[in-house]
């Protein structure tokens, strides 16, 4: 990673996040840079400055004034740009672990909207019905339209046992639905995995962890013991909004032969361009994959689905995703307080861009319309657990019949053929 020191690592609520050091300095040798008008616009911003502080009708403290010049400075650029201030910056570092307090809900700011990317599986947010891509359009009575996503994360995080209320807007709703939640300390088991038939696993990915590649490996192992051989992987990355990126290369580069490019990144200072490639000391290549997603489905996960596509390691199935392909880079301050910045954007292997358009399946494969869910005069009813989802939903049922007919077509080839998963 050259110049770049890494300082802390960090999960982020709207996906992937890079912490980093960067040399400030560095940005003084960017030719689009116009040194002179920057200048002479920051004596119309002292000007301001001064005016609001000897004639505003209240007196304002000098920082105040100063961070929301500085938030209103970044939320202008993009919605994953914001300034932390010292309390909102350390709560942004609990979260690595997985283990946090809130609601259990991903969201991210999607046309001006504070949107949700998805719940994470079994936290209030799943229970009660939240689902991914509803409009979040109050906080306790509070509008968001105005509220940056650092502002909105820390209205709805708080002591664990306490009620908030957050007002939904759904697709086919005509009006907007109240959510009275209660707030749990969040423990994010990250790999879930069981067998569906002989020789066929499946494996639910709910966020990309510090442990997510080993806790892979273990699922993995499990579905080999006894002597038996995996002849087929469901990849669940649905509803999966992303974590971190060396988790997610991690993952990938078990699926891909040595030395293959699993992402790329691009950016205007040279140390934000970054290449990374598979180095698994042993990669599982002998088995075929289906990977799962959905429009919950983000940052990392895409990563991970665009790689696998890429290289034709895997079939992708389900709907389109999310599109969130911006890196965040988090820029600690002298006061405490931090610049979380875009300073990137990545790509898939054969240079596709994510951002805002996302990965589509090769294999699109809707989920059913459930009408009471689109009905706010109705309860919402709690979902069924992990087991019996599985039993009843099409997309993994299509993914098992797609591998059959793989294993069926693999069985039925000459012996001198080379292997499908061994194919380059």
């Amino acid at each position: 990673m050259g110049p770049i020191r890494q300082v802390k690592k960090a999960v982020l609520i709207t996906g992937l996040l890079f912490v980093l050091t960067l040399s400030l300095g560095g940005t003084s040798a960017s030719k689009s840079t116009d040194q002179g008008a920057t200048y002479e616009n920051l004596k119309l911003f002292t000007e301001v400055l001064s005016i609001v502080q000897s004639q505003y009708v209240d007196e304002v403290p000098p920082k105040e004034l100063i961070y929301s010049a500085i938030k209103g400075t970044l939320r202008g650029l993009d919605p994953h740009s914001s300034f932390l201030d010292p309390e909102s910056y350390r709560e942004m570092q609990v979260e690595t672990t997985g283990t946090f307090g809130g609601l259990g809900i991903e969201i991210t700011l999607k046309d001006d909207l504070l949107t949700v990317v998805s719940p994470i599986d079994g936290t209030p947010a799943h229970r009660a019905g939240i689902h991914s891509g509803d409009r979040i359009v109050k906080i306790e009575g509070i509008a968001t339209k105005d509220l940056s996503l650092a502002d909105a994360v820390k209205r709805m995080r708080g002591k664990p046992g306490t009620k908030i209320t957050i007002t939904i807007m759904r697709e086919g709703w005509t009006e907007p639905r109240d959510f009275t939640l209660t707030r749990e300390q969040i423990r994010v088991q990250s790999v879930r995995g069981q067998d569906l038939e002989p020789g066929i696993g499946y494996v639910r990915l709910r966020q990309f962890q510090e442990q997510s590649p080993n806790d892979l490996d273990a699922a993995l192992e499990k579905f080999t013991k006894n002597g038996q051989k995996l002849q087929g992987l469901i990849l669940d990355l649905r509803n999966d909004p992303g974590g971190l990126l060396t988790a997610a290369v991690e993952v990938t580069e078990k699926f891909l032969e040595d030395g293959k490019l699993v992402v790329y990144t691009e950016g205007r200072v040279r140390n934000q361009s970054m290449r990374f490639t598979a180095h698994a000391k042993k990669p599982y290549l002998d088995f075929p994959i289906v990977v799962l997603v959905n429009q919950g489905s983000a940052s990392a996960s895409e990563i991970v689905a665009g790689a696998l596509q890429d290289w034709g390691r895997a079939i992708v199935l389900g709907t389109q995703t999310f599109g969130k392909g911006s890196v965040q880079t988090i820029i600690p301050l002298t006061d405490g307080s931090g610049l979380r910045l875009t300073t990137a954007k990545y790509f898939t292997p054969k240079g596709r861009s994510i951002h805002g358009k996302g990965i589509t399946p090769d294999i699109v494969v809707e989920p059913p319309k459930v009408a009471a869910a689109a009905d706010p005069a109705k309860p919402v009813v709690p979902p069924p657990s992990p087991e019996e989802e599985l039993k009843k939903d099409v997309q993994v049922q299509r993914a098992v019949d797609i591998l059959k007919a793989m294993r069926i077509l693999d069985k039925a080839r000459p012996a001198s053929s080379t292997p499908q998963a061994q194919a380059k």
